[in-house]
């Protein structure tokens, strides 16, 4: 008989406050050094400065003992989130940070299609509804006809796309491997794809920006940290919906520190796309499937 472990709401809800502030803190310090150093050299130290993280997962990759197979899902998920970080690092020193935190909620999405398509997952027509609802909220973020959508937009576009695909990687994967071991490999191959990239437009960064990737390194490990322990504290029900503070946490940040404007568009598409997400959540939960569909948070760099 399986001991269920009782919910702790509460506790569920403050941890995932506290992983909206940390992921809020990296898009501020990427956006803070953005113009000084080129977006994919900043997104190539994050993840060499993050490799230290590495350090007690060693043993386990070493035990690993992969498959020809394997190490083939892992490279090509290397590359294709390698690239989705380019993407969101070129996006966030473009465009406000409500706009990259509100399309970035577009991603799930993504792979509720992507799941339907390569993992052969049912597409009922109530999951259609909230993907087409979704693309709607996207339209109020970018209203084409009635705003100039940048070159950032599109990046943050192709991120999320990108993003979608590299889960449905792990996916696979997680069913094969270690979760410490898909983390691990996800780092080091895409420090390895961003490294020409990164090399090709380098810039001697200042100690001082050096210090603060590695505060974006920490801050994203950290996040990753809390948003597990809120997933273990309640369900998916309750901490989902929690996702839409950091939505608040960027405008705010946006409008006090770096003189965005607030546009309300941005905010309205970003709750349609989250009520979306939240509902394709909700159903999973009633039907006890197993999660195929990463959170919001999960797609963070």
């Amino acid at each position: 008989m399986v001991t269920r472990t009782p919910s702790r709401p509460i506790a569920g809800i403050f941890w995932m406050l506290m992983t909206g502030l940390c992921f809020v803190a990296v898009t501020a310090l990427v956006k803070y050094i953005g113009p000084r150093l080129p977006p994919v050299e900043m997104a190539f130290l994050r993840y060499l400065l993050g490799l230290v993280f590495l350090l007690p997962v060693l043993g386990s990759l070493r035990a690993a003992h992969l498959t020809r197979r394997q190490w083939g899902f892992f490279t090509l998920r290397g590359v294709v989130h390698g690239c989705g970080v380019m993407l969101w690092f070129y996006a966030m020193v473009r465009i406000p940070i409500a706009d990259v935190t509100a399309m970035n909620y577009l991603a799930p999405v993504y792979v509720t299609i992507g799941a339907a398509l390569f993992l052969g997952e049912k597409l009922a027509f109530r999951r259609i509804l909230a993907v087409v609802v979704a693309l709607i909220g996207a339209l109020i973020i970018l209203r084409p006809g009635f705003r100039e959508i940048s070159s950032g937009h599109v990046a943050m576009l192709g991120a999320a796309v990108v993003f979608g695909g590299s889960y449905l990687t792990a996916k696979v994967m997680a069913d094969e491997v270690k979760p410490s071991v898909v983390v691990a490999m996800l780092s080091i191959f895409v420090t390895i794809v961003l490294a020409p990239f990164a090399i090709a437009v380098w810039v001697t960064p200042s100690f001082g920006d050096l210090v603060l990737l590695f505060g974006v390194a920490c801050f994203a490990v950290a996040g990753h940290y809390t948003m597990t322990l809120a997933f273990a504290a309640a369900p998916l029900t309750v901490t989902q919906p929690v996702t839409f503070t950091q939505l608040v946490w960027a405008v705010l940040l946006g409008y006090l520190f770096f003189d965005e404007a607030v546009d309300i568009w941005v905010v309205l598409g970003g709750v349609v796309i989250l009520a979306s997400v939240v509902f394709i959540t909700w159903r999973e939960a009633v039907l006890k499937r197993g999660q195929t569909t990463p959170l919001v948070h999960e797609t963070k760099v």
